[in-house]
């Protein structure tokens, strides 16, 4: 059982650079520890590489992202959540390509692998719930509706975000009510 000092540490190197690379993917490993006011060796202790602390900052982001489908279909329309969803899951991917350069091609490959199926069964509660309500087409699939989300994150990265236009259109096309006979 890890001590609840242990815990807060972590959360506190978590949180600690998580805001640091969003403002530098520059940042030292030393200046984390600094931020999150622990010493460098319980830095490395949590974390033993700079790779290990982005990959677990980024597992951190899609946890919650996943954990949050069941609080946005209580309080929306199924299609309102969806779209809420996949605003926070585009911000997610556009980080995690932030964060690219700081992770090998292996580890970028891991985090993909680890991922992709908690994403998947997360836009699949949220289809079913549409498809339940009579508000998204039968024949949706959380894979193709996946593969149209990285089109997103491209589109708000430029210089005029365009990913809210786009999931628009993404949106209606997934509309049971504008589905052609």
């Amino acid at each position: 059982m890890v001590r609840s000092d242990a815990r807060e540490n972590r959360a506190r190197i978590l949180a600690a650079a998580r805001e640091a690379f969003a403002e530098s993917g520059d940042i030292s490993m030393n200046q984390i520890a600094q931020r999150a006011n622990v010493g460098p060796g319980t830095l490395y202790r949590n974390f033993p590489t700079r790779e290990a602390l982005v990959l677990a900052i980024y597992q951190l982001e899609v946890d919650q992202l996943i954990d949050s489908v069941p609080g946005l279909l209580a309080t929306l329309s199924p299609l309102e959540a969806l779209r809420r969803w996949t605003t926070d899951l585009v911000d997610a991917m556009r980080k995690k390509h932030g964060l690219g350069d700081a992770l090998s091609p292996g580890a970028h490959q891991s985090i993909t692998e680890q991922t992709y199926g908690p994403v998947i069964a997360a836009i699949t509660q949220l289809l079913d719930a549409g498809r339940r309500d009579g508000s998204i087409r039968a024949d949706a699939d959380p894979r193709d509706f996946l593969q149209l989300t990285g089109a997103l994150w491209r589109a708000a990265s430029g210089p005029e975000d365009r990913s809210q236009p786009m999931l628009g259109l993404i949106l209606d096309g997934l509309s049971r009510r504008r589905q052609q006979p």
